[in-house]
């Protein structure tokens, strides 16, 4: 009788491999073989899961998107307006060890993607999906009359969300003002100005 294989499971071992070897040695230490290695299987026995490198840098981001956005939806519960915003920013930050490895993931998914259209398109999807949240957010903020200013939301939520995506950068580049204590202050100070 032929072996059953779990495939859903084997991919998710793979993408968790792919995780471990991303925020620990970075991109260029990830090959096809390093991963099989990492997860414990034939270099061979990638190919019906993820053909390329980049497919399985893919699914690593998709996986630490899906992952992020399923701490957001748990701790937004009950949440609306500014409070949601900070809240939403909070899980999104590199605040913690696993929120650093999670940019280093996505470090490696942006290098990949600033070469390949399609990685690219995929990146603005999910980007799309955070600014739509956080303009929802906006638009409760000042039917709450929770804004101190008539503030244009959508070039906000723009620059907001390059301020979010910044702060993986510099976390990941371990820099001092990426700190959580740091990271914490400026989260206030972009928010502050919004505040009535």
């Amino acid at each position: 009788m032929p072996k059953l294989v779990d495939h859903a499971s084997r991919r998710e071992e793979l993408v968790h491999a792919v995780w471990r070897i991303l925020a620990r040695d970075g991109a260029a230490a990830m090959t096809m073989r390093q991963v099989a290695a990492e997860a414990g299987y034939a270099n061979g026995a990638l190919k019906p899961y993820f053909a390329t490198k980049a497919d399985l840098v893919e699914a690593t981001y998709t996986h630490v998107f899906e992952q992020t956005n399923g701490r957001v939806a748990g701790a937004v519960t009950g949440l609306r307006g500014l409070a949601a915003v900070e809240v939403f920013s909070r899980e999104v930050m590199p605040l913690d060890g696993e929120r650093l490895d999670e940019a280093r993931v996505v470090l490696a998914f942006w290098q990949e993607a600033a070469h390949d259209a399609t990685l690219a398109a995929h990146n603005r999807r999910f980007m799309a999906q955070w600014r739509d949240c956080l303009l929802a957010w906006l638009d409760e903020a000042r039917a709450d009359g929770e804004l101190a200013t008539p503030a244009d939301p959508a070039t906000w939520t723009d620059g907001f969300l390059t301020f979010l995506l910044g702060t993986q950068v510099t976390a990941a580049l371990g820099l001092q003002a990426a700190s959580p204590a740091h990271l914490e202050r400026q989260l206030q100070a972009q928010l502050e100005p919004l505040r009535a």
